[in-house]
């Protein structure tokens, strides 16, 4: 079995795919101009992807007030300091700083303009090709 998605319900698809597309190089593939407008973002190597959507029967999860830690969109970032900088110039909060953990892999996390939180780490060695 492949891991097609995970999904996210949010207040604004088109906002958050534009966002992703745009900062984080995501491709859209496909897209809702009707409720729920569900959007699916692909990654560069188009193996996983996210869809975001909005359906009007259900909340919008608190993802601000969530601890990073509970849920995190985890991107592998060549250079995770100046991603980093890049993604607080368009729009991203952090949260916390940056850090090298115990296998020397270099983690950061950070939260998009909506609250979900995004990580951005370097492996020392990588995990998935």
């Amino acid at each position: 079995m492949k891991i097609e998605h995970v999904a996210f319900q949010v207040a604004d698809p088109a906002a958050f795919a534009a966002w992703y597309v745009q900062h984080l190089g995501l491709v859209v593939k496909r897209a809702q101009t009707a409720a729920p407008f569900g959007h699916f973002l692909a990654d560069d190597g188009g193996a996983v992807m996210v869809e975001v959507y909005r359906n009007a029967a259900l909340d919008v999860p608190a993802y601000g007030a969530m601890n990073p830690l509970q849920l995190h969109l985890a991107f592998w970032a060549d250079d995770v300091a100046t991603t980093r900088s890049r993604l607080l110039a368009a729009g991203a909060t952090a949260e916390g700083g940056i850090a090298t953990n115990e296998n020397g892999d270099t983690v950061t996390m950070l939260r998009d303009p909506w609250g979900l939180p995004v990580q951005l780490v370097q492996r020392s060695s990588p995990m998935i090709p």
